[in-house]
C-alpha cells in the first residue's frame, strides 16, 4: 500500500540544499509519498504520483517527527512536592533521584511497564516519534536489568545509566559502586542497552569515576553519552568529547574551552530547557553554541523530578524565548538534531529512504510552534508511515 499526503504547505524536510536552501530545507506547496514504511518521492504537489491512499494536508505545515534524545521514563512515584519547594526558592541539587529509587525499586512491573506506555503514547500524541529511554532508577543489578528490559519494550534507543548517582546503601563506598557498575551490573544490562551514560557532577560521579564507567562501557560495544555541566562548570563535556561520545547532555555550565572542544568534535551538545523551566536555574546559552558551530540538539528530559513535561514543542518555545534560538535552529534541533545525538540518518528528516516518520501541524508554518507555545498543533502523527494519532 501506499499512501500520499499532498496539499502540504510548508514541508520541511531538514535535506541541505533542498527547497529554499536554507536549513531545513522548506518546500511549498509539497507532497511526499510513503511505500513500506519509507519516504518514497517528496516534489511539487502539482506532480504528485497516484498512490493507494491520500491525506489532503489542506495547506498545513508538514515536519519530520521530533526525535527526543534524552528521557527517564522508566520510574515510579511522584515528587511535585519538590517541584513546589523549588518553586518557592530551594535550589535543585539532584538530591531527589534517591527518591524514585525508592519508589522504582518497589513497584511492579506492570507498574512500571504502566508508566513508560502512558508517557511514551503521551509523546506520541505530540509529534514524537523517536524516544531514548534511561535507566537509572533502580541503582542495583536486577532493577537497573528491569528497567532497560522495560524500556526495550518501547523503543529501540535504550541507555544504561546505572551511574546517575550513588545509592545509599553504598554512600560510603563509591569505588565499590563502580565496581558493581563495570561488572555485575554492566553484564545484565548489556543485552537490553544500546548505550551507556554517567552523571558527571558533583553529588553524583567525579571525572575519574565518570572515565572508568565509560570506558567500560566502550569496551561491551555500548555508546557513549553524558550528563554533564548541569549543575556547575565541571569536566564532564570534555570527558564526553575527549571518549567520542555521541552526545553531552544539559551543558548549562560551559567554559570557552568547553565550547571550543564542541565546536571540533562530532559530540552532539543536547539542550534540556524543560530541566531549566523546572529548577529555576539558567537556561544554556545555545546562541554561543551556535555561533561556534557546535551542532545543538534539544530534548526534553521526561523525568519525575526537573523535567515532568514530554512535550518538544514546549521545548521548542522555551529554546526561542529563552535561549536565543531562531524557531528554525529549535526545529532543526528538536528533530535533526535529536537524530544526530542518537547517531541515526534514518529519522529527522524527509527524504526518499528515510522512515515515514511526520506530523502536520494545525498551522501553516513550522514557526506557529514558538509563536503559539502551549497549544497543542500536532493534528496527525505517521510513524514508519502507519498514522498513529489523527482527528
Amino acid at each position: 500500500m501506499t499512501l500520499l499526503i499532498d496539499n502540504i504547505g510548508e514541508l520541511v524536510t531538514n535535506v541541505v540544499g533542498a527547497g529554499d536552501g536554507g536549513p531545513l530545507g522548506i518546500r511549498r506547496d509539497a507532497a511526499l509519498l510513503i511505500e513500506e514504511g519509507r519516504v518514497a518521492w517528496v516534489g511539487a504537489a502539482a506532480d504528485a504520483p497516484a498512490a493507494d491512499r491520500r491525506i489532503d494536508a489542506r495547506g498545513a505545515a508538514a515536519l519530520p517527527g521530533f526525535v527526543d534524545s534524552h528521557a527517564h521514563l522508566v520510574f515510579a512515584g511522584d515528587r511535585a512536592a519538590e517541584f513546589v519547594a523549588r518553586m518557592a526558592g530551594q535550589p535543585y541539587t539532584g538530591g531527589g533521584i534517591r527518591t524514585t529509587v525508592a519508589a522504582t525499586r518497589a513497584a511492579t512491573d506492570g507498574q512500571l511497564r504502566r508508566t513508560v506506555g502512558r508517557l511514551r503514547a503521551e509523546a506520541l500524541r505530540q509529534g514524537t516519534t523517536t524516544i531514548e529511554i534511561k535507566s537509572g532508577y533502580g541503582l542495583n543489578v536486577a532493577e537497573e536489568a528491569r528497567a532497560l528490559r522495560i524500556a526495550r519494550e518501547f523503543t529501540d534507543e535504550t541507555t544504561f545509566l546505572g551511574a546517575h548517582v550513588v545509592p545509599v546503601e553504598y554512600t560510603d563506598r563509591p569505588d565499590d559502586y563502580v565496581g558493581l557498575i563495570c561488572g555485575p551490573m554492566l553484564a545484565a544490562a548489556r543485552p537490553h542497552a544500546r548505550w551507556i551514560d554517567v552523571f558527571c557532577e558533583r553529588g553524583a560521579f567525579d571525572v575519574d569515576h565518570a572515565r572508568a564507567i565509560l570506558a567500560c562501557g566502550q569496551a561491551a560495544g555500548l555508546g557513549v553519552r553524558v550528563h554533564a555541566n548541569q549543575l556547575g562548570p565541571g569536566p564532564g563535556v570534555q570527558l564526553g568529547v575527549e571518549l567520542g561520545a555521541a552526545s553531552v547532555d544539559h551543558c548549562t555550565h560551559l567554559s570557552d574551552a568547553d565550547v571550543d572542544a564542541l565546536a571540533d568534535a562530532p559530540t552532539v551538545a543536547t539542550l534540556l530547557p524543560g530541566a531549566e523551566f523546572s529548577t529555576r536555574s539558567p537556561y544554556p546559552e545555545a546562541r554561543r553554541l551556535l555561533d561556534a558551530g557546535v551542532t545543538v540538539a534539544l530534548a526534553t528530559d521526561c523525568n519525575p523530578g526537573s523535567s515532568y513535561t514530554s512535550s518538544m514543542s514546549f521545548c521548542i518555545a522555551l529554546a526561542v524565548r529563552e535561549m536565543g534560538m531562531t524557531p528554525a535552529e529549535a526545529v532543526w534541533a528538536a528533530t535533526a538534531g535529536g537524530a544526530r545525538a542518537l547517531r541515526r540518518d534514518d529519522i529527522g528528516v524527509l527524504r526518499p529512504g528515510a522512515r515515514a516518520d511526520l506530523i502536520l501541524l494545525d498551522a501553516p508554518s513550522h514557526l506557529h510552534l514558538a509563536y503559539r507555545p502551549g497549544v497543542p498543533l500536532v493534528t496527525h502523527v505517521l510513524h514508519n508511515g502507519v498514522p498513529q494519532c489523527q482527528p
